[in-house]
């Protein structure tokens, strides 16, 4: 935007500047050729004056004593002719063949305009007078005057005219520049509050710098009231979650005791409702403990990064999930390289290689194969430059393209699965923690079936 303002305000400058520029070029420029004209034809008129009384007395000597020294004097070219069209007269060299003028002269017309004197423009110009009174024309006299003085004044006053454009030009970019800084100074601040809050900075808000158009400004300060309230609606709504998971834990964790306390009293018959209760209050406790554990996310937003060894903080959980996944029937495969430090929240990889890898093994079947792979995407590079990848691998039955999209919806559970343990939120807290680490999650399909979960820390550059 500031660019095609900018260039908005350029043009309408470069166009006026060009609208005053070229008259006034072309002004001076008619003017210097009047001046020519006016000078070098009183010249040709005097010349005209002795050119007839050499005619009447038949003695050109005083008319060609006169033509070679103004020939010298101006480095002109002066030619005499009778009207019969034969030279009395010559100095300074011949005078280019210009019938135009020649003619209007033997009818008794002198020369009342010459071509634009302009910097390309030819070294002389011819100026024709009569001899003669217009009733009767003896002769003509030619006049070739140079043009060097005139073309020289002419490019100094186009060359002045251009560096004083530019000059203009040059303080009116700058002063466009800060034009354009100063008007769309809200929109950037605007622009980077709003990145911010996409971010999961809720508390970001346009600081008041004073700077831009009053209705920027304006916006601005609607913009950070509704984002107050917006805050304020989602702190309630965590605040609601929270103490809602909170009171619930009580009297769930009372009602899960009493049902224990019934188990001595059950007949064999009731055994399997009983076992259906218990699961019901186990999966209910769990729907909580993920609730409470997503509304913490939300609340802290985005963490503060510390250096962290990546391979460290995932070794020991891998080797339990390992225990875990050859109890499901489900092969664990790991590939880690010797060491990865970077700047993240302490245990951010480790939570979401905990739910992706849950995820696989309680969906991928007995025989299947979970592959948990780290890898930095500088390569050769610098240590901990790149991008950390973390990937998680199943070549289980996967998700199709729609189930892909709504994965990450919370309490979201593939009608395949709805008999499988779980809550629905756990790839909406691993994106949560994703998101506050600055990075992100992605899902897609695995080839040539199977699930992929990969979690993409930027690199220091890229945040």
């Amino acid at each position: 935007m500031r660019r095609r303002l900018l260039a908005t305000y350029l043009t309408l400058i470069g166009g006026v500047l060009l609208a005053l520029s070229v008259p006034l070029g072309l002004a001076y420029t008619q003017e210097r050729t009047a001046e020519l004209l006016l000078a070098r034809r009183a010249d040709a008129t005097r010349l005209a004056e002795l050119a007839e009384g050499a005619i009447q007395d038949s003695d050109p000597s005083v008319l060609r004593a006169e033509a070679d020294r103004y020939a010298w004097l101006y480095g002109a070219s002066v030619e005499v002719r009778r009207d019969t069209g034969t030279v009395l007269v010559g100095a300074g060299g011949g005078v280019p063949h210009s019938a135009g003028p020649l003619r209007r002269a033997l009818a008794g017309r002198t020369t009342s305009h010459l071509p634009l004197v302009t910097v390309f423009g030819p070294d002389r110009v011819v100026i024709a007078e009569p001899v003669g009174s217009d009733a009767q024309v003896t002769g003509v006299v030619l006049l070739a005057a140079p043009t060097a003085e005139a073309r020289d004044d002419v490019l100094m006053v186009w060359l002045a005219l251009a560096g004083g454009a530019a000059v203009a030009f040059a303080l009116a970019v700058e002063a466009a520049r800060r034009l354009a800084r100063w008007a769309l100074r809200p929109v950037d601040e605007l622009d980077a509050v709003t990145e911010a809050i996409a971010q999961g900075r809720m508390t970001a808000r346009v600081p008041d710098t004073g700077g831009g158009p009053s209705e920027l400004r304006r916006l601005e300060s609607r913009f950070n009231a509704m984002a107050d309230a917006v805050a304020a609606a989602l702190d309630k709504q965590r605040a609601f979650v929270s103490d809602a998971s909170h009171e619930l834990r009580t009297p769930l964790a009372v009602l899960s005791l009493r049902l224990e306390n019934l188990r001595p009293h059950l007949k064999e018959s009731g055994a399997d409702r009983y076992h259906s209760a218990m699961e019901e209050l186990d999966r209910i406790g769990t729907l909580l403990e993920d609730l409470l554990t997503l509304g913490r996310i939300e609340a802290k937003g985005a963490a503060r990064a510390e250096p962290v060894d990546v391979v460290a903080e995932l070794a020991p959980r891998l080797r339990v999930w390992a225990e875990v996944a050859e109890a499901a029937g489900v092969r664990l495969r790991t590939v880690l390289p010797a060491a990865l430090v970077v700047r993240c929240p302490p245990d951010t990889v480790g939570r979401i290689t905990d739910i992706a890898v849950d995820n696989a093994v309680k969906f991928v079947p007995r025989g299947g194969t979970v592959t948990v792979t780290v890898t930095d995407t500088a390569g050769a590079g610098a240590p901990g430059a790149g991008d950390v990848l973390l990937r998680i691998e199943d070549d289980g039955r996967g998700l199709d393209d729609g189930e892909l999209t709504a994965a990450r919806d919370r309490f979201w559970r593939s009608p395949r699965h709805s008999g499988v343990d779980g809550s629905g939120l756990g790839l909406a807290i691993a994106d949560e923690l994703a998101r506050a680490a600055g990075g992100t999650l992605g899902l897609r399909a695995a080839r040539p079936y199977g699930l992929v979960v990969e979690f993409r820390l930027l690199g220091p550059g890229r945040r």
